[in-house]
């Protein structure tokens, strides 16, 4: 058996778009709304602040990575072994279960189409017939 060397946190059903959220984008979509707590929005600011620092965002090395026209389906998973990335999600889960978000953590082997990988991530796409839980 193969180890999981992928791990993503998303929504468990798709947004109106029909994709899946991430993470951190029902966070931040929780806090657009205005919902957060002021602990929470604290949370959210240094933590994201914390990951800008921390996690290189793919679209500024590569500005088509998340063009839906061209890469449908793209979606960011952090590689297993970037401990401390994956650790600091806890606090974002956290959120969401606050305020009954439902999400999902998925681990793979095989995220798909890799388009984009850096030492603490990949961006990937499913393959042609694959299935988000």
């Amino acid at each position: 058996m193969s180890e999981r060397r992928f791990v993503r946190f998303q929504a468990v059903s798709p947004n109106r778009h029909g994709r899946y959220p991430g993470v951190f984008g029902l966070v931040n979509g929780l806090a657009r709304t205005g919902v957060l707590t002021g602990v929470q929005e604290r949370f959210r600011r240094v933590n994201n602040d914390w990951y800008n620092g921390n996690l290189v965002d793919p679209s500024e090395v590569d500005p088509e990575v998340y063009n839906r026209a061209v890469h449908p389906g793209a979606a960011s998973w952090f590689k297993a072994a970037a401990v401390a990335m994956i650790e600091r999600v806890e606090g974002y889960l956290a959120i969401l279960e606050a305020h009954s978000v439902p999400w999902v953590r998925l681990d793979s082997d095989a995220p798909g189409k890799i388009l984009y990988e850096d030492p603490n991530q990949v961006v990937a796409v499913q393959h042609a017939g694959a299935r988000t839980p």
